[in-house]
């Protein structure tokens, strides 16, 4: 089935609009290594997304650094999600999905014919929008990876070293046993974390993580991005101007290209720079309308 051409399909649920128009933001924390100093891990060139004739995101060419969090934002619809989910190959699971142009990843292209999507997804994780826990317990959702990946050390230590790493340790440490359902949303998505984290990624992609949570198990999210990226490249959609401001350290705008002859709307990079430029000093009108609220 073809996607409606004024919509992203979603293999999560349905997205939430939670766009915040402020004029003025302020810019979080950044981290104390110089920008860039990690390099690339990702070099888009020239990247599209297709669902059968519909053409969702096109000519997408940027570098991701490694070791830092860049934000997507834009108004809905521009492809921000189906962008994100390239990243991993999980537009493969869309029936009529096509990729074009190049997706490198640590030198080598993931839509390469001899690469195993089962090996980028374990390499590159994700975390979607509403937290999905699987329906097992707080301990068997963090090691079904290890366990499907064929883990042989010591699956204790690597489930309590995980919660460690996604701030829910404390929290659950003696309820383990006890289904994920049991948690609140903010636990939750904390537990998903801890799930992509137990099967040593190196990039882990959030699509609008906390657009389903409340302020302050947005903020922990948050907070546990900030340490996330001493380890881990990440990837973010956000609709929330202020959060992608506080987390980000690269930010890409993209909007919707309509074509008045056929009616089709495209998704399209306008600008991607330092967080800090995009939202004090934007290079292109567009990106400073739609952040300031004047359009999106």
């Amino acid at each position: 089935m073809t996607p409606d051409a004024q919509s992203e399909p979603t293999i999560d649920q349905a997205a939430a609009d939670e766009s915040v128009r402020e004029v003025h933001f302020e810019v979080g924390h950044r981290q104390a290594a110089p920008h860039g100093a990690y390099g690339s891990i990702f070099e888009l060139e020239d990247a599209a997304v297709k669902y059968g004739s519909f053409t969702a995101v096109k000519g997408i060419s940027m570098k991701i650094p490694r070791k830092e969090i860049t934000a997507f934002i834009g108004p809905s619809g521009c492809g921000k999600s189906t962008l994100l989910r390239a990243f991993n190959r999980m537009n493969d699971l869309i029936p009529g999905a096509t990729v074009q142009g190049k997706f490198i990843y640590n030198g080598e292209d993931i839509y390469g014919p001899d690469v195993d999507p089962v090996e980028v997804r374990r390499r590159i994780g994700m975390v979607f929008q509403k937290p999905n826990p699987f329906p097992k317990s707080i301990y068997d959702n963090v090691a079904f990876g290890p366990r499907l990946n064929g883990y042989k050390g010591n699956m204790d230590d690597l489930v309590e070293q995980s919660l460690r790493k996604a701030f829910l340790w404390d929290e659950v440490k003696d309820k383990l046993k006890e289904s994920g359902f049991s948690l609140s949303g903010g636990q939750q998505q904390r537990l998903c974390i801890a799930r992509a984290i137990a099967v040593d990624p190196e990039v882990i992609l959030m699509d609008e993580p906390c657009s389903a949570l409340d302020p302050i198990a947005t903020l922990r999210i948050e907070d546990l991005m900030r340490e996330m990226k001493e380890e881990y490249t990440i990837v973010i959609v956000t609709h929330n101007m202020q959060q992608a401001a506080r987390v980000s350290d690269m930010t890409a705008f993209l909007t919707v290209d309509i074509d008045d002859h056929v009616g089709e709307r495209t998704g399209a990079l306008v600008e991607f720079d330092a967080t800090d430029k995009i939202f004090s000093n934007a290079s292109d009108p567009r990106t400073e309308d739609y952040i300031s609220g004047r359009f999106g």
